[in-house]
């Protein structure tokens, strides 16, 4: 597959192909019930079927198609800008309590989960070490680790194909999360009764028909933009700062913060700021991140070892869902936010942050908002679940089991 002619999508049609996945996602799930009943992402919906379609056209013509990427990464930015700039000092202070509890919890998850993944490898007569592989290195780590820490297996231990079997898990991790993480999240605000406590402001709008039209004044939306953009100058900043110490950080995570800084600093000196169009700049940030992620996902990397595959995801899917339920949801106390930082979760443990934040943005858009769930989550992914999984990983490896 590597010896293959690439073709790359440029920029335009690759937003193109994710506003089509997006429209594609919410006809699905307005005419399937249960996708939305159960808060599929239309992201998830829309964007698999249109991979699985890219996936066949790399099959017939022998092409690698790869799309260009770089302005996904800068909605991602821009999208963490707008949590930011939403976010009340109150708030974060409340949502300092659910992350103290899930940084202790998500430790004893990775273990979990690659306990999990070494059982189902003695089982099926393999070595250990391809259970870290189908565990926390894969699903929880993501492709980035998953390639990091293949290769290493692959160079130390001899295990083969270690990486390309990590990107497998990390593939198969994602539409995992993506498809379970807002069912188990609406079950448990449903079961529970639940409702958001906070106020979701409403942009002005005329509804005719089946379309809206939002009224949004030019000098708001400008406003808007320019916060955006310090966070984004900004962010870089100190992102550029922090890097020359050595310490890595992701981009989205320092342009949250000066977020966090710029609007309670606002609040502080009384200026005040319509955050009506930062919430939708949010969302259209959110969305077009999501469908680019969705339509670009390497289906064909699913193939060959597709039974296994499907086990260990199953057992790992239920694995995550009674952690959540039994564990993670009554330890956050019950609430709507955990029940939100609950689905968000789920999609982080098998995928990435941005999975995690599709299911909370699923159940957000329907049962209302909540902001500590837009805290403890992208700052919950960003570093503490890499430096838990990589220390747990090096313990792991220290134990005869896994060394032989």
């Amino acid at each position: 597959m590597h010896d293959n002619p690439t073709l790359l999508i440029n920029t335009p049609i690759t937003l193109a192909l994710a506003i089509v996945a997006l429209w594609l996602g919410y006809r699905i799930n307005q005419r399937i019930r249960f996708l939305h009943e159960y808060n599929i992402p239309p992201a998830v919906s829309g964007g698999l079927p249109i991979s699985a379609l890219v996936a066949i056209a790399e099959l017939s013509s022998g092409w690698d198609i790869r799309f260009d990427l770089q302005l996904r990464d800068l909605l991602l930015i821009a999208f963490f800008s707008t949590i930011g700039l939403s976010a009340r000092l109150r708030q974060m202070l409340e949502g300092g309590k659910m992350l103290a509890v899930m940084l202790g919890l998500a430790v004893v998850f990775l273990l979990f989960q690659n306990l999990t993944g070494t059982l189902l490898s003695l089982m099926a007569g393999e070595r250990p070490l391809y259970g870290l592989i189908g565990g926390s290195i894969s699903l929880a780590g993501g492709h980035g680790t998953a390639i990091t820490w293949g290769q290493l297996f692959e160079e130390h231990f001899g295990l083969e194909n270690a990486t390309s079997l990590g990107m497998t898990f990390a593939t198969a991790g994602l539409i995992t999360g993506g498809l379970i993480g807002g069912p188990v999240g609406a079950y448990l605000i449903r079961r529970n009764h639940l409702s958001s406590d906070q106020h979701d402001p409403e942009l002005p709008h005329v509804d005719v028909g089946k379309r809206i039209t939002y009224m949004i004044e030019l000098n708001s939306l400008l406003t808007a933009v320019l916060l955006i953009a310090l966070c984004f100058a900004l962010g870089a900043a100190v992102y550029e700062w922090v890097s020359g110490f050595g310490i890595r950080l992701p981009a989205f995570l320092t342009a949250m913060f000066l977020g966090i800084l710029v609007t309670n600093a606002l609040e502080l000196f009384k200026v005040e700021v319509d955050h009506r169009p930062i919430q939708l700049a949010g969302d259209l940030s959110l969305q077009l991140f999501l469908g680019m992620s969705l339509i670009s996902l390497p289906l064909l990397s699913l193939q060959g070892a597709l039974g296994m595959i499907s086990l260990v995801m199953l057992m790992q899917a239920l694995v995550i869902t009674v952690f959540t339920v039994w564990v993670i949801f009554p330890m956050l106390g019950r609430s709507y936010d955990a029940a939100c930082i609950s689905a968000g979760f789920i999609g982080m443990g098998l995928g990435a942050t941005p999975v995690g934040i599709a299911n909370m943005n699923a159940l957000t858009s329907r049962f209302g908002p909540s902001p500590k769930a837009y805290l403890v989550i992208p700052l919950l992914g960003a570093f503490f679940i890499d430096i838990a999984n990589a220390t747990l990983v090096q313990v792991l490896l220290g134990f005869g089991l896994f060394s032989g």
